[in-house]
């Protein structure tokens, strides 16, 4: 077998095996996919109903009468202070990631974004802190010397409640100490298995602007106005609703998030399959003619040397 044919006949296993690899990575994106749609359909439920609670405080206008510095005692955290409007002097950026590659254009599409974003609220590098939940985004923005004020590596392929908590902690605490003003939470929002949306989505400060009014149209149309009967103040309700409220929004960003993710990958994964299958059948075709043109040749050669002989 001439140097070439052998090349060829690697260059076939190899692929193979790869392919072999990408299937099975495939297998295990789309596994991780259904597990996680399962998990969200289940939250949402819950999302939901805290998002209609609070879009209804707003409704009958409970956020506005809320004195953030009375809200609490000294040294405490102050719960109500994430109501609190002030000037715009940083803004902070979650942006969500992967930790790894292989997941198409998942990565690429958030960072353009994050980044579109910016540019067009006109903020300069300087006004921007970065909350980086992934490690591919964390160091995209460290190497052109971003501030990362907090970063979270290893999110699960399910991300827990009990995993967000610390994180939304942190962030409040943040935002409290005016280490920002505003805070936007930037991902890829889950479509279906081969389309996702971008989302750059404002979680504080929380007001009746940036919850929108969904839930409320039924509301709207009957011509009555919302109204609350307190108990025991309406500061006390708020302190409750509030983180949960704040809680729900950015762990359902992450299950989100992770959603798409499982979707890119494994899209990414069968494209990779379905092309090393069509190398192989390439390469299969090369190696057919090659072979078929070294077989024809020896038999030329050997009836030329049958005719000489004779």
């Amino acid at each position: 077998m001439s140097a070439s044919l052998q090349e060829v006949k690697r260059r076939i296993s190899s692929t193979k095996k790869t392919g072999q690899i990408t299937a099975a990575m495939q297998m295990v994106s789309t596994a991780k996919l259904n597990q996680i749609q399962k998990h969200t359909t289940s939250y949402q439920v819950y999302a939901s109903k805290i998002r209609n609670v609070i879009t209804h405080l707003a409704a009958s206008h409970l956020l506005e009468n809320v004195e953030p510095a009375e809200a609490v005692k000294k040294d405490q955290f102050n719960t109500l202070s994430m109501l609190k409007q002030r000037p715009v002097k940083k803004t902070g950026l979650v942006v969500i990631t992967s930790d790894r590659g292989l997941v198409g254009s998942y990565n690429s599409n958030v960072i353009k974004q994050t980044l579109q974003l910016i540019s067009d609220n006109h903020h300069s590098q300087d006004d921007i802190e970065i909350v980086a939940i992934g490690g591919i985004g964390a160091d995209f923005f460290k190497k052109r010397g971003y501030d990362i004020v907090y970063e979270f590596r290893e999110l699960s392929d399910v991300p827990t409640f009990r995993e967000v908590r610390p994180i939304v902690r942190t962030i409040l605490r943040m935002y409290q100490s005016e280490r920002f003003d505003e805070l936007f939470v930037c991902y890829n929002h889950f479509v279906n298995s081969l389309t996702s949306t971008f989302r750059g989505e404002q979680m504080l400060p929380i007001s009746a602007e940036n919850i929108g009014s969904e839930g409320l149209e039924e509301t709207s149309s009957s011509g009555y106005q919302l109204q609350y009967d307190t108990e025991p103040s309406e500061e006390a309700i708020l302190e409750v609703i509030l983180p949960q409220y704040a809680e729900s929004l950015l762990y359902g960003a992450m299950l989100d998030a992770k959603t798409s993710e499982h979707a890119s990958s494994s899209t990414a994964m069968r494209s990779a399959s379905d092309n090393a299958n069509d190398i192989i059948a390439s390469l299969q075709l090369q190696y057919n003619r090659a072979r078929q043109s070294a077989i024809t040749t020896e038999i030329t050669e050997i009836t030329g040397a049958q005719a000489a002989l004779e």
